[in-house]
């Protein structure tokens, strides 16, 4: 049966980056109308079954009644039977749930952080995302009916998922030599003690960066990285950045319409499967993609390592054009 998976967060693009800068806001009604359009392209391309993620919201309950209501729903779309707690942690049980069903494709809503707790629990299913976060460097902003057809065609298994997807990088952190979280775009050393609303937004607090790719157009922290050099996500290895005062500075976007001047101290590259050690001076918290999750104290030791562990993501463009070279769009 080909299946595919949605995982839409309530959550995405509401953090205290909504009140400190200007950012975008995809409310969770525009979310259950994107819903609402992956499951209508979707079943017009072959697919026959979608899960969808439960949450506080209800997002997927919604789209399916609102199609059914309007009787255009033709295909099997089933919300999973799971407990919602409302946190990261729903995000982690259903791409899990989603992993076990072995969905051909799993479409995200949400920003880099909700792509980090997917990764942490993916591992072969290819992942289309979609951008409805404060930090989008991740996934992409793509229209709803477009994706539903380009995860149609990924859950078509008419095609090398190698063909259609890439590896993606994904930034693997240590403690005390032990794995304890990975990000996809940057993980950040704070002086910040706790994690408290998790964003973070305050350059001043920031004294080390490390990203998986860096370039003009990124905004976030990664921007830092982007406004001096550039790396991008199909090259090799990582970028690390030490920040602070220091004559040589950049100008960078750290949040939508924040622009920050910001202290370049040290600037250098970082290998593939490298281990970086890193020792911790002061009690602070890492910020990963966007959001503080893990303490540390003075005298941690943290390795960083840039690996190709990440999820399958779709290359959109490729897909629809290997599609459309063998006639995968023409009816008959």
């Amino acid at each position: 049966m080909k299946t595919i998976g949605i995982i839409a967060n309530p959550s995405s693009g509401k953090d205290i980056r909504r009140l400190v800068a200007h950012a975008t806001v995809i409310d969770n009604y525009e979310k259950v109308n994107i819903v609402e359009r992956i499951i209508l392209a979707a079943q017009k391309f072959g697919t026959e079954r979608i899960y969808i993620m439960p949450d506080t919201y209800e997002i997927g309950y919604k789209a399916k009644n609102n199609l059914i209501y309007l009787k255009q729903l033709e295909i099997d779309v089933e919300i999973l039977d799971m407990t919602i707690t409302g946190s990261f942690a729903d995000t982690m049980v259903a791409t899990k749930i989603m992993e076990q069903f072995g969905v051909g494709c799993i479409v995200s809503l949400g920003g880099d952080g909700t792509n980090r707790v997917i990764a942490k629990m993916i591992n072969e299913i290819p992942l289309l995302p979609i951008s409805t976060g404060t930090n989008n460097v991740y996934p992409m902003m793509l229209e709803g009916t477009i994706a539903g057809i380009v995860a149609s065609v990924v859950s078509s298994g008419k095609f090398d998922k190698e063909i259609l997807c890439k590896r993606d990088k994904r930034l693997e952190i240590y403690k005390n030599g032990k794995l304890i979280d990975i990000a996809l775009i940057d993980a950040v050393i704070s002086k910040e003690n706790f994690t408290g609303t998790k964003a973070i937004w305050d350059i001043s607090t920031i004294t080390d960066i490390f990203v998986t790719r860096a370039h003009p157009n990124n905004i976030g922290f990664s921007s830092v990285a982007g406004y001096k050099t550039t790396l991008s996500e199909d090259e090799d290895g990582g970028i690390y950045v030490k920040i602070g005062e220091s004559p040589e500075s950049v100008m960078a976007p750290i949040a939508p319409g924040v622009v920050e001047k910001v202290g370049i101290i040290d600037c250098k590259r970082l290998n593939m499967d490298t281990d970086y050690s890193y020792e911790v001076m002061e009690k602070g918290t890492i910020a990963l993609d966007g959001e503080r999750e893990v303490i540390i104290k003075e005298g941690d030791i943290l390795i960083f390592r840039i690996s190709r562990n990440g999820p399958y993501r779709v290359n959109v463009t490729k897909t629809l054009e290997i599609a459309q070279q063998i006639g995968f769009f023409v009816k008959r």
